[in-house]
């Protein structure tokens, strides 16, 4: 397995929009009420702008996009947008890899910070064994925040 965690360009944009279609939509599997998933999560125009702003990233396994994540950097404190995985690549570390990985790629970062569906058991556990702890709940999301001292 060789991964890389990269900034996508625009010409990745076809491919990542597919698979964050596909990620999101199978959360049916797990709870969803119907498919669907974040804003613009299907919409080619939304990551090309993503994409150009320099907030769009590929997770490449030996060259292959088997994933893809959206970041914003303010200052110290980066917000996880979403990432999201092919779903035939569910379960094989790949989420994993996204979250260390971007925590290697921004040292200057004091605090990540990230949201996720109430329902979604899946994704709640995944960031509170990432030592995410949880800063406020509404009827919808749960709001994650990580403080990282460097």
């Amino acid at each position: 397995m060789s991964l890389q965690l990269l900034k996508a360009s625009t010409s990745d944009v076809l491919s990542l929009n597919g698979i964050s279609k596909r990620a999101f939509d199978s959360d049916v599997s797990i709870g969803a009420a119907s498919p669907g998933g974040p804003p613009g999560y299907m919409s080619v125009p939304f990551h090309m702008k993503m994409a150009r702003q320099g907030y769009l990233y590929k997770l490449t396994d030996d060259g292959l996009i088997v994933g893809g994540a959206i970041f914003f950097l303010e200052k110290d404190v980066l917000n996880v947008g979403r990432i999201f995985v092919a779903p035939e690549h569910f379960r094989k570390g790949y989420g994993l890899f996204i979250m260390q990985e971007v925590e290697n790629m921004f040292p200057e970062v004091k605090e990540y910070t990230l949201d996720t569906p109430v329902w979604n058991v899946r994704t709640n556990s995944f960031y509170t064994k990432l030592c995410y702890k949880e800063k406020k709940r509404d009827k919808e999301f749960v709001f994650y925040s990580k403080h990282v001292g460097h």
